[in-house]
Order: C-alpha cells, then structure tokens, then sequence
C-alpha cells in the first residue's frame, strides 16, 4: 500500500566518478547545489573535451565508468576530503595512495589506474579535479540522486535475483514507500527532516546497473528487464534541494 511517509535509510557520496561511495551519517544541504563533496573528481578515459573554464555536463562514457568499465567495482576506495587523499585497495591490499590536489598526486594516479584498465582505455588518462561546485554527476542540475528500496525490491522481482541497492549508486536510499512511487513524483516536493526538495527528473537506469557492486560481475540485465516488464527504465529520482539544512539517516521523508 502506498503512502505519503517513509525514513533515509542510506546517505553518501562518492568523491572519485566510479569509484566507491563514502557512507555518511549527515550531509549540509544547500538550496540548488548537489550534495558536497560528490563527484569532485573524475578520471577522463581519453581526450574528453571537458573546460575547467567553462565546466559543463559530459556524457559519462568519456570518463572512466561502470557503465562501461566493470572492473572498477573490484576496487575498493576512500577519499580523506581534508588531505585530498585517494586511497584505493584490491583485493584486501593497499594497491595506491595519492594527494590528489597535487599534480604528483594525480599523475601517479594515472600511471597506476593506466595499468589497473588494460585494454579499457580510450587514449590517456587524466584525473580531472571538479572546478567550484562543478559536479562529474550524470546530469548538470543540482540535485541528490534519491533511491527508493521498495523499487530496488520491485527490480529483484523482475530480475528474479537479489539486487544490491549499490547498483544504483544513489546519495540516499530510502524506505515506507510503495515500489515505483517516486516515479510519479515529478514536480512535487517532498521534505527530507526539515529541509524541503522539489523531484525534477526521473532516473533512467544505465548498463551500470548491471554490474554487481561486491563481484565486478556484469550478471543482470537490469535496464532490458525493466523495459520489457514496465516499458521503461526509470528507478529512482532526482531532487533538487529548495532550502537549507542538514538531513540525517533516519529522517522522515514526507511528500508535500
């Protein structure tokens, strides 16, 4: 049964474009920005064309991505935001550590991520630092990337398998709702704790999804299967934040 209040189960963000998330407690929101401190950093699989005179929105595949680069999910990373730290392992052992605010930083980085990709790479690779609050999301509007689990249960019905919600690779994950729900959010508001948001976008779900977040496995076909049973690949929704605050693992998520 559908209804009008749920709860945040899951926050977090993920500094580095494909890399791991970093699970939060709390997150500061301000009103028209994406959440702080997500997607600060991508690595460009080749020329890309991106200006950090004029950042705009780039499709996701000129970088390097799950969509297309499943063995990033073998990797575990974490990101210290006041040393500008990357740290990645594999296979439970520290394969790299690097200051990515400074040049030297990056440029080990690139040699190791270069060898990591193999037979992946488009041309050079360059990490590339986000200028002001220029996100390397997979839109240019700023907003959180909001999950709902009820959907995500929906999805393992029609797949017939278990689906992390990781797949998804959402800032919050939430539950109370019915499956699908949020899809007909669009241009509502909705209040996360005390800070309101309005719903601007549906999410249509890409080749991402299929990989399994714990394996590197690319073992579902998640946006094929939604198309065929629902006639679309929409799961989840954008929202763009429309006052300030702080919003919490626990807080209500009501609809307005």
């Amino acid at each position: 049964m559908s209804t009008s209040r749920g709860r945040v189960a899951t926050l977090r963000r993920f500094p580095v474009k494909g890399l791991s998330p970093e699970p939060l407690d709390s997150a500061s929101i301000e009103p028209g920005r994406q959440l702080a401190g997500d997607r600060v950093y991508a690595i460009e699989n080749g020329p890309s064309g991106f200006d950090p005179e004029n950042p705009a929105k780039l499709p996701k595949t000129r970088f390097l991505c799950l969509m297309r680069n499943a063995r990033l999910a073998r990797l575990r990373s974490s990101y210290d935001h006041e040393a500008s730290t990357l740290t990645v392992d594999l296979e439970g052992e520290t394969a790299l550590s690097v200051v990515l605010s400074s040049a030297e930083g990056r440029a080990e980085a690139e040699r190791w991520f270069t060898d990591f990709m193999g037979e992946e790479l488009n041309g050079p690779l360059k990490v590339l630092p986000a200028p002001g609050r220029h996100t390397f999301s997979d839109t240019s509007k700023g907003v959180l990337s909001l999950i709902n689990l009820a959907s995500v249960s929906g999805v393992e019905d029609i797949v017939g398998a278990a689906v992390d919600p990781l797949r998804f690779r959402g800032n919050l994950d939430f539950s109370g709702f019915g499956a699908f729900d949020e899809l007909d959010w669009l241009g509502s508001e909705i209040a996360i704790g005390d800070v309101r948001f309005r719903v601007v976008q549906r999410t249509v779900r890409c080749a991402a999804t299929e990989v399994d977040p714990q394996t590197a496995a690319r073992d579902l076909a998640i946006p094929k299967s939604l198309m065929k049973s629902l006639g679309h690949a929409d799961c989840g929704v954008y929202a763009e934040p429309l006052t300030a605050g702080t919003i919490s693992v626990g807080d209500e998520i009501r609809l307005l």
